[in-house]
């Protein structure tokens, strides 16, 4: 884990985080072999990779504690499926794997920083809203 995972990080520090990690898809994504299967995985991951960005910043203004659990959720869903496309991408060995491997590792951080932040924001260890 990163020395930026480890301390506690404002929301300011979040987001940007999250932008830092949707520009680095971008970049990945236009990087991309010009073929079908590439185009294919190449948009979902452009969807899913920006969307938890876009996402938190709507967490930041929810209007109430179910709607801020409810998008940091959004988020969540968002980051593993970003994680399962660059998987695709790994097995079809169109990067080296010094390419992905930061990519995987910030994703990998990202959703435990969002796991733990369920957590807190819904009381109890499994991130469902407590009844």
């Amino acid at each position: 884990m990163s020395k930026t995972a480890k301390k506690k990080m404002t929301p300011q520090e979040i987001e940007q985080r999250l932008i830092d990690f949707a520009s680095r898809i971008l970049d990945l994504v236009e990087a991309l072999p010009k073929k079908a299967t590439a185009k294919h995985i190449g948009g979902q991951l452009m969807r899913s990779g920006t969307s938890p960005a876009l996402n938190y910043g709507e967490a930041q203004a929810a209007e109430s504690r179910s709607d801020f659990v409810h998008k940091m959720k959004v988020c969540l869903k968002e980051l593993r499926e970003t994680h399962v496309c660059l998987r695709i991408i790994e097995k079809r060995n169109w990067f080296q794997p010094a390419r992905l491997t930061p990519l995987l590792v910030e994703n990998n951080e990202l959703i435990s920083m969002f796991v733990a932040s369920l957590k807190t924001a819904t009381g109890n260890n499994d991130g469902k809203p407590s009844s």
